[in-house]
């Protein structure tokens, strides 16, 4: 049976399908009963979010006759027993709401335009008279989830901070006015209160607005966008408009949200039960979104959108979909779960797995240019409920787990699906932490609520909660048996379980790479299961170079720094082969040291996304035993690691540092670049156009010094025209300070290094740390933090600089672009391309809980 490397207990158990997500920052998100619980897998006993979901009293939408409490349309609703309300679903957002906010009840919304066009009961009221933009102006962190509310009466749709808590607008119930309800009939009671009752929510990929278009984000957004699906118990499903933020920021402040609603559609007839989205890029001249949908009457449907009617339209549509398939037609089976992919390898075509209550699930494969549609077949895979589908390794591999507690795992090959087995632990790739208490969690389980894959497709998550069959067992989310528990302890804290299991080494028949091959006989006793771990995690080293795919390596991480305690041989040759691999020039050359030696003249023609993948893996795994601080004020201890393993630490430290001079190189060109075509602007009378500036350009002016014998020609004559500029009128359109001052004792600061800083005073010489961007000094005021190469900043960097594939050889036509409205600041790493933290320094923070 396959063996978990680590598992997270948690205070309450799931009760519907689909109980955890995974989303690609990293962070899981598990539904239990009243609960939502946000955990970071690197930490599973560390600090964790906690969301809970109060109750709520009903919308005034009108009353009835007593006697009709107890007719069939509300014979639910009259037997109903629930006292408090349960999370249904949860879905991660793609892009969060705000810079420093987000948290908004769009049931406020959709109550007010039912309510304006009569629940759809006449049409005296137009759509476009019903409902306006909303904008809620609110405070907390970037949100990245949402989660769906259940109380006693209504049902509704509900964002939350990561920080756990919410901040709500009043909603119109039931009490707080003396206005008379109106007297309705029973079935304009049953049908209002099912459009009000949600199921399940998505969201969407990030979509753009096509750049032909007249219509304008709102304020502070860009254009770039997500929609939120919420399908309920009417059969109908509304769509929400949300934008991206137009930039971030470290301090609290308030920033309006604007949330739009932007059509109806009626999908079903009876309950929207489940809900995919995927993104259609084959045709890149009019990229479009699938949208799949399921019904309790066990009928599923593929549509397809209408752009500018969805993405465009200022009106609330009733149409924003076409229906491409209906793949199953109504039948007895109510649908559980399903799960929709455009695999990269062929995105002409698109995978669907649909799960069914029975215990059986459905594989559908389309080919989207012809519209063919192909059923491969019906599994009878689980004794229960289906509560969970995964598409995994590009879709070659389908993991599925059911309300019996088993997981189980399929291979997709040709037009042809059959079960493989999970592979075992046996290669010793264990958690790289400190012993988690979680590891003394009783193994007795009921059942399994949900599946879910990390960002690298290594590792698999699953919530559970009773005795596990088999050797079916993956990940996920589950509840402990009672009768197991210690009534004592675990009974009380212990509900159930998030467990991990390592899938890197699983089997593929179409194998996502079959070039990728490794010499077993240099590992003699390590399993052929080496060959397959290699070929995964080198495929989504591949992977991650497309700039669409977040950086968040950390499951590729951890795997290695598993490998590296037990075979370290082999860490060493896999990333070799990775970086031979990469690199046209040197994937012949066979020796370690010299793919080392040659990889860094191929820096140059590198792209920034590379070379950031490159520094993650050699700070967090090669040279994982070093400071990161030493690092980069290229003071390691090496000494103390051992003389066999130095020179080969000094040959991957001095790559690292290259990297990383390289990226520095690109920063200050573009910001260069940036001032001369400010300047340009300035002597021509033009207006100045907005995009990122330029600051610290006196500090960028002395780095070069510094490096002058190792910077490009290219950057020299930038520097230059740069020295040559009218420092006054250069003053005048950007940050120019030649002399800093110590922020504690207000004395001079030589610039020495970019990294960090000394100041002269006469009592005390105080460290400080430079921005890695603009390498001034930091403020004191809360600054951004990378957690990889431990660096700060208190400005971010261009976004066009994380899109450049090699050194330019004209920093203008990057420049060019920095007014456009596609441009996002968003907060990530100079030099490791991940997403920052927002860091306050020690004496800022309040010991009261105020």
């Amino acid at each position: 049976m396959a063996s978990r490397f680590q598992a997270a207990s948690l205070v309450a158990s799931p009760s519907y399908p689909n109980a955890v997500v995974w989303s690609d920052e990293n962070l899981i998100a598990v539904a239990t009963g009243h609960l939502v619980t946000v955990l970071n897998p690197a930490s599973p006993s560390g600090p964790r979010g906690l969301v809970t979901i109060p109750a709520n009293k009903p919308f005034p939408i009108g009353v009835i006759e007593r006697k009709d409490l107890f007719s069939g349309c509300l014979l639910s609703t009259s037997l109903s027993r629930d006292i408090r309300p349960c999370v249904r679903s949860i879905s991660w957002s793609p892009i969060g709401l705000a810079p420093n906010a987000g948290v908004v009840d769009i049931t406020d919304i959709l109550y007010d335009y039912l309510e304006n066009t009569s629940f759809g009961e006449s049409v005296t009221t137009s759509f476009s008279d019903a409902l306006q933009p909303h904008s809620d102006k609110l405070e907390g962190n970037s949100p990245h989830h949402t989660v769906y509310r259940r109380t006693s009466k209504t049902r509704s749709v509900k964002k939350f901070r990561e920080d756990c808590t919410s901040i709500t607008s009043p909603l119109k119930k039931i009490g707080e006015d003396c206005t008379p309800l109106p007297l309705v009939t029973v079935n304009q009671y049953a049908s209002r209160k099912a459009m009000l009752s949600s199921l399940i929510v998505a969201w969407s990929p990030v979509l753009r607005l096509p750049p032909a278009t007249d219509s304008a984000p709102p304020d502070n957004s860009s254009n770039c966008l997500s929609l939120l699906a919420v399908g309920g118990k009417s059969g109908q499903i509304s769509f929400w408009r949300v934008h991206e933020p137009l930039s971030y920021t470290i301090g609290h402040s308030t920033v309006p949200i604007s949330v739009t609603l932007a059509g109806f559609h009626q999908v079903h007839n009876a309950w929207v039960t489940a809900i995919s989205w995927a993104s259609l890029t084959f045709d890149a001249s009019s990229p479009q979104v699938l949208l799949a949908t399921g019904c309790t009457d066990g009928s599923v449907k593929i549509w397809l959108e209408y752009s500018e009617k969805l993405l465009i339209s200022s009106e609330v549509n009733d149409a924003p979909f076409s229906l491409l398939k209906e793949v199953i037609t109504a039948d007895s089976v109510p649908v559980s779960t399903l799960t929709l992919t455009v695999p990269v390898r062929a995105p002409q075509k698109m995978f669907l797995a649909v799960g069914k209550g029975c215990g059986s699930f459905e594989v559908w494969i389309c080919d989207l240019s012809i519209r063919k549609f192909d059923r491969i077949g019906s599994y009878n895979a689980h004794d229960h409920v289906v509560t969970g589908l995964a598409w995994a390794f590009d879709g070659c591999c389908l993991y599925s787990c059911s309300q019996d507690n088993s997981v189980r795992s399929w291979s997709l090959c040709g037009n042809s699906l059959h079960e493989v087995p999970i592979p075992p632990n046996s290669l010793g790739v264990k958690s790289h932490s400190v012993k988690n208490p979680a590891d003394d969690l009783p193994y007795g389980l009921g059942s399994c609520y949900g599946v879910a894959l990390s960002p690298g497709n290594l590792v698999v998550a699953v919530e559970n909660d009773g005795l596990m069959k088999g050797e079916t067992v993956a990940f996920g989310a589950c509840g402990f048996d009672a009768g197991l528990l210690n009534p004592m302890y675990q009974a009380r804290t212990q509900k159930a379980a998030i467990e991990f299991f390592w899938i890197g080494g699983q089997q593929l028949e179409s194998s996502t790479n079959t070039n990728l091959e490794i010499d077993t006989e240099n590992f003699p006793g390590l399993p052929k299961e080496l060959m397959y771990w290699e070929s995964n995690m080198l495929w989504y080293l591949s992977q991650y170079e497309h700039l669409d795919k977040p950086l968040v390596v950390w499951d590729i991480v951890a795997a290695l720094l598993a490998f590296k305690e037990s075979a370290p041989k082999y860490v060493e040759l896999t990333l070799v082969k990775w970086l031979s691999v990469s690199n046209v020039e040197s994937h012949l050359v066979r020796s370690a040291g010299k793919v080392l030696s040659h990889a860094s003249k191929t820096f140059s023609n590198t792209s920034t996304r590379k070379l950031h993948l490159f520094n993650i893996i050699c700070r967090r795994v090669v040279l994982s035993e070093l400071k990161a601080d030493k690092i980069n004020s290229k003071q390691p201890n090496i000494e103390e690691i051992g003389d066999a393993e130095e020179e080969k630490l000094k040959l991957w430290r001095d790559l690292l540092l290259c990297s990383e001079r390289e990226l520095r190189e690109r920063l200050v060109g573009f910001a260069f670049s940036t001032v001369l075509g400010l300047m340009s602007y300035l002597a021509a009378k033009v207006s100045k156009a907005q995009g990122w500036d330029p600051v610290g350009l006196a500090q960028m002016e002395n780095w070069v010094e510094l490096e002058y014998d190792h910077v490009q020609d290219q950057l020299k004559l930038l520097a230059s025209e740069v020295g040559d500029l009218d420092k006054r009128k250069l003053s005048s359109i950007c940050e120019y300070i030649e002399e800093e001052q110590c922020i504690y004792c207000s004395s001079s600061v030589p610039f020495e290094s970019p990294e960090i800083a000394f100041c002269q005073g006469a009592a005390q010489s105080h460290r400080l740390a430079r921005c890695a961007v603009t390498m001034k000094v930091c403020p004191s005021t809360p600054s951004w933090f990378c957690p990889s190469c431990q660096r700060y900043s208190s400005k971010l960097a261009p976004p066009q600089f994380f899109l450049i594939p090699r050194y330019p050889l004209d920093f203008e036509s990057l420049t060019e672009s920095r007014n456009t409205s596609n441009n996002l600041s968003k907060p990530f790493c100079p030099f490791c391309g991940i997403l920052l933290q927002r860091l306050q320094p020690v004496f800022l923070l309040s010991a009261s809980p105020a």
